[in-house]
């Protein structure tokens, strides 16, 4: 039986032999298991959409299913409301297990392809895993366009601890600033990942910071449209959802306290 090193040996032989130029991600030498995931991380972030194999996908799971579950997990039981089905937690996502967590993509919908690039749609397609994007990529071929801001789409976890991923494109904030459409579609990112968890049947969602990152939406304004949106929801259409609060920043603790708990 084969060891975690073992594993991300095989994986990282298998992504060479795939994709020989991707030796310019390699380090000369790899000591560590760190600088061996690093390395297998940034060969998943850029490659393409394909099938890889069976042993492939095995060894991958087993791999990840180790990985993702040697560190704390997070349940809802493990969490208090702070209002009525309405809970605030900091901590990566991609630790909760719950019905569905929020993903913020891009327009390609098919994960981010910086090499180790930290952000939110890096770490969910590198701890789910490479049918997260084949999976992806078959929505968007369906499709034959790209995604606009403020769908949303639901794709199966794979080997995250949570049931489902939930895909959600925000508005990109340029030079320009905020204007009402922006926040518009910012609103319509929360509404619809809410109504596709509600026709899923689904009991909890987590949602990230949508559009805080790499989209540059003002941190505040975001929680307070997000915080406006879920409330209206909920009572609009008499959801049960329970609603995460996912923050991963002091500075966005901070702000969903204060319009959560101290309001």
């Amino acid at each position: 039986m084969l060891n975690q090193e073992d594993r991300l040996d095989y994986l990282i032989r298998y992504l060479l032999e795939e994709k020989p130029n991707g030796q310019e991600l390699a380090q000369s030498e790899l000591n560590s298991m760190d600088e061996k995931f690093e390395l297998f991380r940034g060969l998943c972030n850029v490659r393409e959409a394909k099938l890889v194999s069976d042993e492939f996908i095995e060894t991958q799971d087993a791999f990840l299913t180790e990985w993702n579950h040697d560190r704390k997990i997070t349940r809802l039981d493990d969490l208090q409301p702070v209002q009525s089905q309405i809970y605030l937690w900091k901590g990566d996502i991609t630790t909760l297990a719950v019905d569905a967590i929020v993903n913020a993509a891009n327009s390609r919908l098919l994960g981010c392809t910086q090499a180790n690039h930290d952000c939110i749609d890096n770490i969910i397609h590198t701890r789910a895993g490479v049918q997260l994007r084949l999976a992806c990529d078959e929505i968007m071929t369906e499709q034959g366009r790209m995604e606009a801001a403020g769908k949303a789409k639901l794709t199966d976890s794979y080997n995250l601890p949570s049931s489902y991923v939930i895909h959600t494109v925000g508005p990109f904030i340029d030079e320009r600033g905020v204007s009402p459409i922006k926040e518009q579609l910012l609103a319509s990112c929360y509404s619809s990942c809410l109504k596709l968890a509600d026709e899923q049947g689904l009991d909890t969602i987590a949602f990230c910071c949508i559009a805080t990152g790499e989209f540059n939406f003002p941190n505040e304004r975001a929680a307070e449209i997000a915080i406006q949106t879920v409330k209206e929801y909920l009572s609009k259409y008499k959801s049960k959802l329970n609603v995460i609060f996912n923050v991963f920043s002091e500075e966005d603790l901070t702000i969903y306290e204060n319009l959560l708990v101290n309001e």
